[in-house]
């Protein structure tokens, strides 16, 4: 679905159904993915909250698959992105799930438009999300070669041996090829914007919704150690592991994500409607 946010042209899935809030019991999901990524990455999942009556959104970020650049470049400015998206579609509040560079855009989001953000799903997340000084410089001047290297981290070796059942089939490889098909110069803004994001406690503390924190027993990339002050900052916030899981989380283990997103959007609206 292509829509107009902000003047400019931006490309979004909706899980294999029409947008449709209203047939939702739920409000609509939006899905944000993370650095050099586009929407594709969330593809069995969207799917899988589709097939279950959730009105589900997968935004291509500015710059990144189809929609148009130019890469924006502070977390902070896409985190005013999203509600010019929701704007697009007519929605007042979502459900805001972010993976990796995602959870800080959709962590910062909630922090400043607290009334446009219902519920709050951050995917392998870490606050704050340093990266290495040779991997900024790299992936600017080689940028293949960091992006190697994020597959091989961001996945189990387990996965990276037999990743989708084996039969010849490079599981792994299904990541790597949406960061190649991502523009030029889009992996080094992604990876400045992670670095030089730095008050998401603070961001965090500001944050009144219903949290949930999906972690992947097994992330190299923003290990469940790095995951206690910012649970801490949380106010409401539930965590949840998933065992043999990697960064890759949505490649690796996309039902098991569906299963907890499920979960968490019921036990929150049962809060909700508790007396």
């Amino acid at each position: 679905m292509q829509l107009n946010v902000a003047g400019k042209r931006c490309h979004v899935g909706t899980g294999g159904q029409p947008f449709d809030p209203a047939r939702s019991p739920q409000p609509p999901l939006l899905l944000v993915h993370g650095a050099a990524n586009d929407r594709d990455c969330w593809r069995t999942v969207a799917g899988g909250l589709s097939a279950a009556g959730c009105a589900v959104l997968a935004a291509d970020l500015p710059g990144h698959g189809l929609s148009a650049g130019p890469a924006l470049r502070s977390i902070e400015e896409l985190a005013d992105w999203l509600p010019a998206l929701l704007d697009a579609v007519g929605v007042e509040q979502a459900v805001l799930v972010g993976h990796s560079m995602g959870s800080l855009v959709t962590l910062e989001c909630a922090a400043r438009h607290p009334q446009r953000v219902s519920r709050l799903a951050l995917l392998g997340t870490s606050a704050p999300m340093p990266v290495a000084d040779a991997l900024l410089n790299r992936s600017a001047t080689d940028p293949d070669s960091v992006m190697r290297m994020m597959t091989e981290y961001s996945h189990t070796l387990q996965f990276l041996l037999t990743g989708s059942g084996g039969h010849g089939v490079w599981g792994p490889g299904a990541t790597l090829a949406i960061m190649r098909r991502s523009p030029p110069g889009v992996l080094a803004v992604d990876l400045a914007n992670c670095n030089d994001y730095r008050h998401g406690l603070d961001a965090a503390a500001r944050v009144a919704c219903p949290t949930l924190l999906l972690v992947g027993r097994r992330d190299r990339m923003t290990p469940r150690r790095n995951l206690p002050p910012l649970q801490s900052a949380l106010r409401q916030v539930v965590r949840a592991e998933i065992a043999d899981c990697g960064h890759a989380m949505m490649n690796e283990r996309p039902q098991a994500i569906v299963g907890h997103l499920l979960k968490f959007l019921a036990g929150t609206a049962a809060s909700k409607a508790a007396p």
